[in-house]
């Protein structure tokens, strides 16, 4: 019983067999997943496979990457999408300071414009946090984000910064990289995490785990994750699956 609270099936990458992807997910025991759709290209792609699927739902937002090309109406747009029965985040939000397509103040306008959103709808939010941890953390204090919470995902930082989100009520997820052998510190976060706050997902086709990095990552490679961290928490695969299932289901009202 298996969560993948964070996937992009609908990525081209998976054109040629997507029915086989989400199938092999099934029947590794991944029994709920997130699509999530983040700029006017995959918000329409993530809506269809939600409403295809009973058990994928759609968490809709702007990608901070893309944040130049947001206008007004696409806010309206994502405000009328969270009344769908499917769609449980806004999200993916917040900043990247590694990919240099947004200028730094555009990302933030754009993110604090969604955690408004998401306070005014009651939705939870899904925090992309790349090389900006001090500034994520800010805005999040400034815009009360607190008054929602959500989910830090892919989470790469220090226990320090966890903590701080865990202090404004956010869940941790996390991916492949506490596969990776050299991946010290999320290894190390993952164990400090209290349970009730825990998630896991895989991103695919990005940050593949280990044994299949390098290679496109898919939605089954969940259980790869949730071994890892069974592993660290001293749980077994079934009892970490629960919890994380559970967690999810709470999170998302699901």
């Amino acid at each position: 019983m298996l969560f993948d609270t964070h996937t992009h099936l609908d990525a081209p990458q998976f054109d040629e067999d997507r029915e086989e992807v989400i199938q092999r997910a099934v029947d590794n025991g991944v029994t709920r997943m997130i699509n999530i759709g983040f700029n006017r290209e995959t918000i329409p792609t993530t809506m269809k496979l939600a409403e295809s699927y009973d058990f994928i739902y759609a968490a809709v937002g702007w990608h901070p990457v893309d944040a130049i090309t947001m206008r007004d109406d696409d806010l309206e747009w994502i405000s009328s999408l969270c009344s769908h029965e499917k769609v449980v985040a806004i999200g993916e939000i917040g900043l990247d300071y590694h990919w240099d397509t947004s200028p730094k103040d555009v990302q933030q306008q754009v993110f604090r414009k969604q955690i408004g959103l998401a306070r005014e709808l009651n939705m939870p939010i899904v925090i992309h946090n790349r090389d900006a941890h001090e500034d994520i953390v800010k805005i999040l204090k400034e815009e009360k984000a607190s008054e929602v919470g959500g989910v830090m995902h892919s989470f790469s930082g220090s226990w320090e910064t966890a903590k701080l989100c865990l202090d404004m009520g956010f869940h941790i997820s996390f991916g492949g990289p506490i596969t990776f052998k050299n991946a010290k510190q999320p290894k190390e976060v993952l164990a400090k995490v209290p349970l009730d706050r825990l998630l896991i997902e895989t991103d695919a086709p990005y940050l593949t785990p280990h044994p299949f990095r390098g290679k496109r990552n898919e939605s089954a490679h969940v259980k790869l994750v949730a071994e890892q961290a069974a592993d660290i928490k001293n749980l077994s695969l079934e009892e970490l699956g629960e919890i994380t299932t559970r967690n999810a289901l709470e999170r998302f009202g699901i």
